[in-house]
């Protein structure tokens, strides 16, 4: 009787250990968020220079292109965890190729809504069909297709199988959408560094492209948060799913 009075108090202690790392690294990642942004905004508005030509408008830059290097990044991590979850058949490689996938398409939606705003004050129109607006808006539909998968009906392993091909083979899209104004003709998206058939990048000046890679150090802490938080998310209604299923055992009995 003592014996398992111990050991039920050290599953507990356990248990309880494991809560605490998890509300620590959740409130670290919570506070380097919110720091980070912070710091980010600074460089944004205060710290780098405004642009001569389109003045404050230019600002929407850094939130455009952050977005959409987290929307690639989240759609990397879908691709690799896809591979892992196809080879090792894990669910937690499902779970995080799953929550990343959500994460890149609400960023990829904010880049093509901030696109639009910067266009109209660039190239006085809202939208113009050139080779990256077309193929980031290919890469939105293709990973809203996945998210449809994951939340159809039927047995998750093979919903998650199914998922899995298809982000590992719609992650083509994302270097086709970074190399389509080096690629192709465009008049309009201007290449900010490498060349391209009908234009050459500049390059942008100093506190500019130190605000961008503040920038980009936030918003990649600011996935690092989400995905953790989506990731518990995700795994807290596994567990009530398989409540509910030994529930259902239980009263069939």
């Amino acid at each position: 009787m003592s014996m398992n009075l111990e050991r039920e108090k050290e599953v507990l202690v356990g248990s309880q250990l494991a809560e605490t790392k998890k509300l620590n690294l959740s409130s670290i990642l919570y506070v380097g968020t919110v720091i980070s942004m912070l710091v980010a905004l600074y460089f944004i508005f205060i710290y780098a220079a405004e642009e001569k030509t389109m003045g404050a408008a230019q600002k929407i830059f850094y939130f455009h292109v952050s977005s959409a290097w987290l929307a690639f990044m989240a759609f990397f991590v879908t691709f690799v965890c896809s591979i892992l979850f196809l080879i090792k058949r894990k669910r937690i490689f499902d779970t995080y190729a799953y929550v990343s996938a959500e994460i890149g398409v609400v960023f990829t939606i904010i880049v093509l809504t901030t696109g639009p705003i910067w266009a109209k004050s660039s190239w006085n129109t809202w939208w113009v069909w050139e080779p990256r607006l077309i193929t980031t808006l290919i890469l939105f539909f293709i990973y809203v297709a996945y998210i449809m998968i994951r939340q159809m009906d039927g047995v998750w392993d093979k919903k998650a199988r199914l998922a899995a091909v298809f982000g590992i083979i719609g992650f083509a899209d994302v270097p086709i959408v970074f190399f389509a104004i080096r690629w192709w003709q465009t008049k309009f998206h201007p290449i900010v560094f490498g060349d391209g058939p009908s234009q050459s990048g500049g390059g942008i000046e100093g506190t500019m492209l130190t605000a961008l890679f503040v920038s980009l150090a936030a918003f990649t802490i600011l996935y690092s948060y989400f995905l953790y938080k989506g990731v518990s998310f995700e795994n807290m209604k596994i567990k009530v799913e398989r409540y509910k299923e030994k529930l259902r055992e239980d009263l069939d009995k």
